[in-house]
């Protein structure tokens, strides 16, 4: 998915009974996928806070009628430094890459795609979606697999059912399920469903910390309120992430954490890389791809299939990119 912009947003900042400090970051809309771009709300990354873990973006879409927005039409982009998490609420998307995978994402299925040294994609909502919702994360890579072999795995998580809650772990390990999804650093991810009134207590590692986004109902995190399209932060020194529906209605979040990444990034449009010249390498080869000029083993590669022209990046800054974490 292409980003756009990373401009900081509204943030609310609360404590919790016991004295733990549970962060809350707002969200903002932003356009997605050049001139036919479709509004998604960003929780990362942002002044604040730009990752937990090594989770470093998060978008939330939808529900979203593609009858009148016309849905969801990304270009093939390019991508560096990073791992992409595709996970769908409702509709359907065509993924294409540059390595030759061609997938649909579909609810209840993890698509991930790790970019490493280099990758193209598009992402374009199926004819018969009628509404789309979902959201789009990355991943961060290590500097030691900035430069991973491109790759890219779909998997299925069984739910495992709770006293009042359904989870489905798509990366990591809790709730007594395991994904065997490749990660470079230690992570979690996880959808989990509350019944109304329903509480949930989950076991993670203690030097994780972690991020509760809300998609549908209102949550507490540690007695801390978090409400629609809200992320709540948990930091490292718990063992155990407790939730409680406080709603009259089933809700719906994302549980994403990790070690701290314990790294400085730069992230510029859909690089991320350690320094501005990389940021700057990275786009002069994209760019040079696109006119045709591209070395005879390109760094992105070609998407096949898709009906239209890639997206070109936008101009660099006049200043130096600084980087963050």
């Amino acid at each position: 998915m292409s980003n756009l912009e990373t401009n900081s947003v509204e943030e609310r900042c609360e404590s919790h009974p016991d004295g733990g400090g549970i962060q809350v970051l707002g969200a903002r809309e932003v356009p997605l996928g050049g001139p036919r771009a479709m509004p998604v709300r960003r929780t990362l990354p942002q002044r604040e806070r730009s990752l937990i873990g090594a989770w470093c973006f998060a978008d939330h879409y939808g529900p979203d009628d593609v009858g009148n927005t016309g849905g969801m039409n990304v270009p093939p982009h390019p991508h560096t430094g990073l791992q992409t998490v595709s996970w769908l609420f409702t509709g359907e998307i065509e993924h294409r890459d540059s390595i030759g995978s061609h997938a649909m994402v579909r609810p209840g299925e993890l698509n991930l795609m790790t970019a490493g040294r280099g990758i193209a994609h598009s992402e374009v909502s199926t004819p018969q979606t009628r509404i789309l919702h979902g959201a789009q994360l990355w991943v961060a890579l290590p500097a030691s697999a900035q430069d991973a072999d491109p790759a890219f795995e779909t998997y299925a998580p069984d739910p495992v059912e709770l006293d009042g809650a359904t989870v489905r772990v798509f990366l990591g390990s809790t709730a007594g399920s395991t994904s065997p999804v490749r990660t470079f650093t230690p992570l979690l991810g996880a959808e989990i469903l509350l019944e109304p009134g329903a509480d949930v207590t989950l076991d993670i590692q203690r030097g994780f910390e972690v991020g509760v986004l809300v998609d549908e109902g209102e949550v507490q995190l540690r007695g801390t309120t978090l409400r629609w399209a809200e992320l709540g932060y948990q930091p490292p020194g718990e063992s155990l992430v407790a939730l409680r529906n406080t709603g009259g209605t089933r809700a719906r979040l994302l549980l994403l954490g990790g070690e701290p990444l314990g790294e400085q990034v730069i992230m510029w449009w859909n690089f991320l890389g350690r320094s501005h010249e990389d940021i700057v390498g990275y786009r002069r080869e994209w760019q040079s791809e696109l006119r045709g000029s591209a070395p005879a083993d390109p760094r992105f590669g070609t998407v096949e299939g898709y009906d239209g022209d890639p997206l070109p990046a936008p101009e660099l800054p006049n200043s130096r990119l600084k980087p963050r974490g």
